[in-house]
C-alpha cells in the first residue's frame, strides 16, 4: 500500500447526517485537494455515487451497528487502522463545514502527535452531559461516578470535543487508540450509569497514555449551537461545528452549488429529519 502524506476521514452511519455530509464534502473540497476517507453503514448503496461526486473520496464499511449513533462512537475509536493509508490524518465530524484552509493543522502535527480542541464544558468534574440522570442532581457526584466504573480520570481531566481530532503515525498515536478502545468498552458495559459518549473513555485515554497533544482554540472547532458559551475568540473561525439547517448563511455559500441545491431538494423528500433522529435519545 502506498502512504500518502495527508487525508481528511469524516464518519457517516445512517441516513440522518446525509445532507451534512454532502455540504462537509463540498466545505473540504473548497479549500483542499486531499483524499477523504468516510467510514460508511447503514446508507443505501445506491446513493454511493452522490458522495464520490466530489474526488478522491473513499468509501470504507464501518462497524455496523443498528443504533446508528452507536455505529458512530464504533467508527471513532477505529480511526487509526481507517486512515493507515495517511501519515497525518485530520478527522472531522460530518457536520463540520470548513470557512477556510487548516494547513496549519496538518503543519503541526510535525511537532505533535494530536491536536485537540476542548469542549465548551472542558472540566470533567462538571461533565452532567456523560452521566444519567438531572444535571441538578448528578452534578456533585460526576467525578466519583466515572471514577467507579473504572475510568483513570482526576479532578484536572479534561473533556475534549471529538468532533475534532488531527494525529499522526506514531506508536503513542497506536496506543492511545487501543487504550480508547478499552476505556468506552467500559462506558458501554455501565449504561446504567453512563450515557453513550465517548468523551470520557477519549479523555481516559488521554490520561493513560499521555502522547505528546496541542489544544487548539474554539475557532478549529466551533459549535455554532454553544455559541454564547465562548469568551472572546480573537482569530477568525475556521471550523464550523453546525448541522446544515442551523448554519448562518455565510457558511452555507461556502458549499452553495448547483449540486448541494438539488441535495437539498431531495432531501427534503428522501431523508429523515435528523434533528429528532430517535437514536440520539438512547
Amino acid at each position: 500500500m502506498t502512504v500518502k502524506s495527508r487525508g481528511f476521514i469524516t464518519i457517516l452511519t445512517g441516513l440522518y447526517s446525509f445532507q451534512d455530509c454532502i455540504h462537509f464534502l463540498a466545505s473540504v473540497r473548497k479549500f483542499h485537494q486531499e483524499p477523504i476517507i468516510i467510514l460508511i453503514d447503514r446508507v443505501p448503496k445506491i446513493l454511493y455515487p452522490l458522495l464520490t461526486v466530489f474526488k478522491n473520496v473513499i468509501l470504507k464499511p464501518a462497524p455496523a451497528n443498528e443504533n446508528t449513533v452507536l455505529a458512530s462512537r464504533l467508527a471513532k475509536l477505529a480511526l487509526y487502522e481507517a486512515s493507515s493509508e495517511f501519515e497525518k490524518t485530520i478527522y472531522l465530524d460530518a457536520d463540520i463545514c470548513l470557512l477556510s484552509d487548516i494547513n496549519d493543522v496538518f503543519d503541526s502535527l510535525d511537532k505533535y502527535d494530536f491536536l485537540l480542541t476542548e469542549d465548551v464544558q472542558p472540566k470533567i468534574v462538571k461533565a452532567t452531559n456523560l452521566v444519567r440522570g438531572k444535571q441538578e442532581d448528578t452534578l456533585p457526584n460526576v467525578l466519583s461516578i466515572l471514577q467507579s466504573v473504572g475510568l483513570p480520570l482526576q479532578e484536572d481531566s479534561i473533556q475534549y470535543n471529538g468532533g475534532f481530532m488531527a494525529f499522526k503515525k506514531t506508536e503513542s498515536t497506536k496506543v492511545f487508540f487501543e487504550k480508547f478502545k478499552y476505556y468506552f468498552e467500559i462506558v458501554k458495559n455501565n449504561q446504567d450509569k453512563l450515557l453513550l459518549k465517548d468523551q470520557g473513555a477519549f479523555a481516559s485515554a488521554i490520561a493513560t497514555v499521555r502522547p505528546k497533544i496541542k489544544i487548539l482554540s474554539p475557532a478549529y472547532n466551533y459549535l455554532n449551537k454553544w455559541k454564547d458559551c465562548y469568551q472572546k475568540i480573537d482569530e477568525p473561525i475556521k471550523v464550523l461545528h453546525c448541522t446544515y439547517p442551523y448554519r448562518p448563511q455565510s457558511a452555507k455559500d461556502i458549499t452553495n452549488s448547483i449540486y448541494t441545491r438539488v441535495i437539498d431538494k431531495l432531501a427534503k423528500v428522501i431523508l429523515p429529519n435528523q434533528i429528532t433522529n430517535p437514536w440520539r435519545k438512547k
